[in-house]
């Protein structure tokens, strides 16, 4: 299997509001910057969007290094929370609904295919593809939903 690194990002104007997504795809030397975003969203649906379309982008299986800020999307993978709501019908172990189901289901999806290592690094600290990856992001819904 090819080793990719990704770097994602998610951004939101309140909450919910505009919001976007960036990534960085590397392949070798090889680079790819994604974006995108949604007029009514959250930050947390963006942090979502940024892993599931980088991951999408991808067109065989590989093995995946993805680096993001979230500590939401790390722990729901890594720490099993994603597969235990599914398991239990999309609820929390306090039976309420388990929010963002329908994206939670895609990254699941998508890790099945791809053998996928989650890391965490602080947002807005000097970390230079997430900066990056934040720029992508904000730029992106500042660009095509002006307040």
């Amino acid at each position: 299997m090819k080793q990719v690194e990704i770097f994602t990002d998610g951004a939101c104007s309140g909450n919910p509001g505009p919001g976007g997504w960036g990534a960085l795809l590397r392949f070798g030397k090889a680079e790819k910057q994604l974006c995108g975003g949604e007029e009514k969203t959250t930050n947390n649906r963006m942090e979502l969007s940024a892993a599931i379309f980088a991951l999408s982008a991808l067109k065989e299986p590989c093995r995946v290094i993805l680096t993001t800020d979230s500590q939401y999307v790390v722990n729901g993978i890594e720490k099993g929370w994603a597969k235990k709501w599914r398991a239990n019908g999309w609820r929390k172990s306090d039976k309420s609904p388990a929010l963002n189901a329908d994206l939670w289901q895609s990254l699941l999806d998508l890790c099945d295919r791809h053998a996928v290592t989650f890391r965490w690094v602080k947002g807005h600290a000097g970390h230079p593809e997430n900066e990056l990856c934040d720029r992508l992001a904000v730029d992106y819904y500042t660009s095509h939903f002006p307040r």
